[in-house]
């Protein structure tokens, strides 16, 4: 049954206004009633914060600034614009913007950025930032003829990496004197693909630097689990070994 555009936009609009007010319980406690906003971690709130600021930013900008392109997910948001001025005059009229409509732009974040490169020389205070979980920068590169460049790339950013480090250092199996390499590479096989699809796309070497920590682990859990490994030289020649004779055994291993 196809409901008019009107009916549904009326009843979005009562939903809405309902997920805004709904109370909120937590354990042993009163229900506590609400005037506006959505609680911190509510499954609704992403999809509110979505349309919302679809017709804020998305719709805003591509009427008024149709020069200017733009990636956005979620908040994060990234503006390319012509030229420093370009870009003082768009965050004006964003922080307006976004004031009128309720929200404030974060004071931190918020932040213009040279894209430094070997055909771009300019000499600016901020060359670098980070979006979703990556670290756009200047970085030394080589075409295809061998000759080294300055690009403007994207890399895994140092917090995704303590991120990446810390999910690796908490795995129990690692710990385990009864496991093998095998069944440690079963288990770690469909998270590092993972972050070899995401954050290897670009910038490989800073990721198979990152993994790196990974061998490190490899190597103390090979001391503690071989008596003939104790010191760290055996136990690092050990994982070298088995790395050359089975290069596929873990997915970083394999890493161009």
């Amino acid at each position: 049954m196809l409901i008019p555009k009107h009916v549904a936009e009326k009843w979005m609009k009562l939903y809405i206004e309902r997920w805004l007010k709904a109370p909120v319980q937590h354990r042993d406690e009163q229900p506590k009633l609400r005037d506006k906003g959505t609680p911190q971690g509510g499954v609704i709130s992403p999809l509110l914060a979505n349309l919302y600021l679809h017709y804020v930013f998305d719709t805003w900008v591509e009427k008024h600034w149709i020069g200017i392109q733009f990636e956005r997910y979620a908040d994060d948001i990234v503006c390319h614009c012509a030229s420093e001025q370009e870009a003082q005059q768009l965050k004006t009229l964003l922080e307006q913007r976004f004031t009128d409509c309720g929200l404030t732009l974060h004071p931190k974040k918020t932040k213009i950025a040279y894209c430094k490169s070997s055909s771009k020389r300019g000499s600016y205070p901020q060359v670098s930032f980070d979006f979703l979980g990556h670290t756009f920068k200047p970085r030394l590169c080589k075409n295809k003829q061998g000759k080294f460049f300055v690009a403007f790339t994207p890399a895994i950013s140092r917090k995704s990496a303590k991120k990446v480090r810390d999910k690796i250092a908490s795995w129990r199996i690692l710990r385990n004197s009864k496991a093998n390499l095998n069944s440690i590479a079963y288990y770690s096989r469909a998270i590092l693909q993972g972050w070899k699809n995401y954050y290897g796309k670009y910038g490989r070497a800073e990721l198979k630097r990152v993994l790196f920590y990974l061998n490190e682990k490899l190597v103390r859990w090979a001391k503690k689990k071989y008596k003939r490994l104790k010191t760290e030289r055996r136990a690092v020649r050990w994982i070298i070994g088995y790395r050359q004779r089975e290069p596929k055994l873990f997915v970083h291993w394999s890493f161009t």
